[in-house]
């Protein structure tokens, strides 16, 4: 493993909110000249192979993101190595990458949200089963995040 910063973002099917994730903290190191690796993976196998839901792709492009070329993979045991950072959008994702985690593991895995002072412990809601308005609350919540991920990188 490198010195550079890797970071994966985890959600259930990655489709939605990793990779969401993903195209904020490439916009947001892009902008800052952060050098780092940054992918999106899900713990399930369901749309492995699959571009982001359409909801994604265009909460995405209204904040300058095109994220239409990702797809969506599932979490390998190579994961815990290859990157410094795994961060689970929820709670279950966290406890699944915990559980899913080689005795190898370098990664340090946890939570998105607890790098935002003041969001400690909250989940990135599932805007899948809901409207437009849920994917914007997502991409606000993981651009904050990213936001704050970039200022960590920059110290």
């Amino acid at each position: 493993m490198s010195d550079r910063p890797a970071i994966l973002f985890v959600c259930l099917g990655n489709i939605c909110r990793s990779p969401l994730a993903e195209g904020a903290m490439r916009a947001a190191a892009e902008e800052a000249g952060v050098d780092v690796d940054i992918d999106s993976a899900g713990t399930g196998a369901w749309h492995v192979g699959n571009p982001p839901d359409e909801r994604s792709i265009a909460v995405a492009r209204a904040n300058g993101v095109d994220i239409s070329r990702q797809r969506a993979r599932q979490v390998e045991p190579a994961d815990f190595v290859r990157f410094t950072h795994i961060y689970a959008l929820d709670a279950d994702n966290l406890a699944n990458l915990r559980r899913l985690a080689p005795p190898d593991t370098t990664a340090r895995v946890a939570l998105l949200m607890d790098v935002v002072a003041g969001s400690e412990g909250q989940a990135v809601a599932d805007p899948y089963y809901g409207g437009a308005e849920g994917f914007s609350q997502t991409w606000a919540d993981v651009n904050r995040a990213a936001q704050a991920l970039v200022r960590q990188l920059l110290r």
